[in-house]
């Protein structure tokens, strides 16, 4: 089970503690508002460029701020499901607009954002050695569940 960590400085401890030990960081980030199988098959091809996984989860205000009326789950529910997944290391919330000092903070290995992404456009590409963009899994996302949700509570 993955750690949810609060405090950045916490967090870059426990990863130089992993790289020492040889271990490679992958670290993604975003608003995981609904947990789908899109999310589980991302996290674990993530997992799997490296041997620990971040996640850099927005917290409600910055989600907020990027999609209007969301979050429909509380940050620290999210938080939660996200390091109950067997794939995940840790969980550290960030404020901002995007993770980019969240990323310039803990120095990952390696940065990796869903397939809508080109890697050159990821933010943090400019100081992480190594992005990917990985494939994005059709039709299933978050605000596809929410607008099925919505019409069938319309009947």
């Amino acid at each position: 089970m993955g750690k949810i960590i609060d405090t950045w400085n916490e967090l870059k401890k426990a990863l130089d503690a992993e790289k020492a030990r040889g271990r490679r960081v992958v670290f993604t980030n975003g608003c995981f508002d609904i947990i789908h199988a899109g999310h589980v098959s991302y996290l674990k091809e993530a997992k799997g460029l490296g041997d620990v996984l971040v996640i850099g989860l927005n917290s409600d205000s910055s989600v907020s701020k990027i999609k209007p009326g969301r979050p429909v789950v509380p940050e620290r529910q999210r938080a939660a499901v996200l390091a109950a997944l067997e794939m995940v290391d840790y969980v550290t919330l960030f404020n901002e607009d995007t993770p980019y000092e969240l990323i310039k903070a803990l120095g990952p290995d390696v940065l990796v954002k869903g397939g809508d992404w080109k890697p050159e456009d990821i933010v943090g590409s400019d100081i992480v050695p190594e992005t990917r963009s990985l494939p994005y899994v059709k039709g299933i996302s978050t605000s596809d569940i929410i607008a099925r949700i919505i019409k069938l509570s319309k009947g």
